[in-house]
């Protein structure tokens, strides 16, 4: 099976240089499997930093305005994320404050 693939925006102006290193500390301190980059941008400079989760044949998530104060939130979404077989979730109130940061789901592709 894949792993999901989280993609942290950089260059934002409020970007914090040091989320991605808080995030990958996080993922390993919490034993959650997860593939972690960067790119200079995704179009979502209104509501920085932009962190993008996905995986195939799954919903991929697009949040902003992440964090280090989310990283409780990010490793519950990753739980359940991993445990969904299509990346959907019936009740999004365990994802706490994340939910309300999420800027797009995009369906994966059909079968």
């Amino acid at each position: 099976m894949s792993l999901p693939t989280l993609t942290l925006c950089r260059i934002c102006h409020d970007a914090d240089p040091a989320l991605f290193g808080q995030v990958s500390e996080a993922l390993q301190g919490a034993g959650v499997r997860a593939r972690l980059q960067q790119v200079d941008c995704m179009s979502g400079c209104k509501r920085p930093q932009t962190l993008a989760v996905r995986q195939s044949g799954k919903t991929a998530y697009l949040f902003g305005e992440i964090s280090a104060g989310d990283l409780p939130d990010l490793l519950t979404f990753l739980r359940l994320y991993r445990d969904s077989a299509d990346g959907n979730f019936a009740d999004a109130r365990a994802l706490g404050r994340l939910r309300f940061k999420a800027i797009a789901r995009i369906p994966a592709e059909a079968g």
